[in-house]
């Protein structure tokens, strides 16, 4: 067994066999298609091609074996390789193909929607710190996610990323053909600035506080039930206190 990291009750590990895999797939089952609303599938497994040349980590309950937390990530040379990635499904990415540092793809990250300890979200991350650090990455990647596939509940989120948090032109992606949403409209001030800061989804809100940045379009993922947006962070855009607080993590 490869542990990545162990703090308190939980540990983060590398998926290396078939069955961790199977693990792996079926955790995503519950919470993306059993809880999230996603379409299901016949074996109860949510898999993909992409999962062969992904790193897995299962976030495990140290006395109980239960999984509680997952995700997976796909590491890259660099920017020519990005039609390699989950999100070369969705974005036209050939604006990062001159970057030339290795990348991460960091996808299907999800906890068990009956626990709410933060504790797995911090070993998930200080897993994922230790990885990234490990790997030299610069650039980590990814597709984030809001509930459902209706757009105009989530116009002033959308709004609050366009005004202040679209990635480079140089580098932002455009979403393929396919069913869209515009990120666009005024920021929201006031209690309606502060609504739509708290429904960006948990993990674009990290991205965000790190420095990340996000794509000027929103895709509409029926399959998956979601409207993902392609988010990016840069890892020496993170701030000095939080880099140091993510690595004392996975310390």
């Amino acid at each position: 067994m490869t542990e990545v990291l162990r703090k308190g009750r939980y540990r983060a590990r590398l998926a290396e066999t078939d069955h961790d895999i199977e693990t792996a797939q079926r955790f995503r089952h519950l919470c993306f298609m059993e809880r999230g609303g996603a379409q299901a599938s016949p074996d109860g497994r949510d898999q993909d091609r992409f999962d062969g040349p992904c790193r897995h980590v299962l976030v495990e309950d140290q006395g109980t074996g239960q999984t509680v937390g997952c995700f997976r990530l796909l590491l890259l040379p660099g920017g020519r390789a990005l039609g390699e990635s989950y999100s070369a499904q969705s974005y036209d990415l050939a604006g990062l193909a001159g970057y030339a540092a290795p990348m991460a793809e960091l996808g299907r990250f999800c906890c068990h929607p009956d626990l709410l300890d933060p504790d797995i979200l911090r070993i998930a991350w200080g897993a994922l710190t230790r990885l990234v650090d490990a790997a030299g990455v610069r650039m980590l990647f990814g597709c984030s996610s809001f509930p459902g596939t209706d757009p105009a509940p989530f116009g002033a989120s959308f709004a609050l990323l366009a005004a202040r948090h679209l990635g480079p032109p140089a580098w932002r992606p455009a979403a393929r053909p396919g069913e869209t949403a515009p990120l666009h409209g005024p920021l929201p001030v006031g209690p309606e600035g502060a609504q739509a800061l708290r429904r960006l989804p948990p993990l674009l809100r990290t991205y965000l506080a790190m420095g990340g940045w996000v794509g000027a379009q929103a895709v509409i993922d029926r399959r998956m039930n979601t409207l993902h947006v392609f988010t990016a962070l840069e890892i020496a855009s993170v701030p000095p206190r939080r880099a140091a607080a993510l690595r004392a993590l996975a310390q």
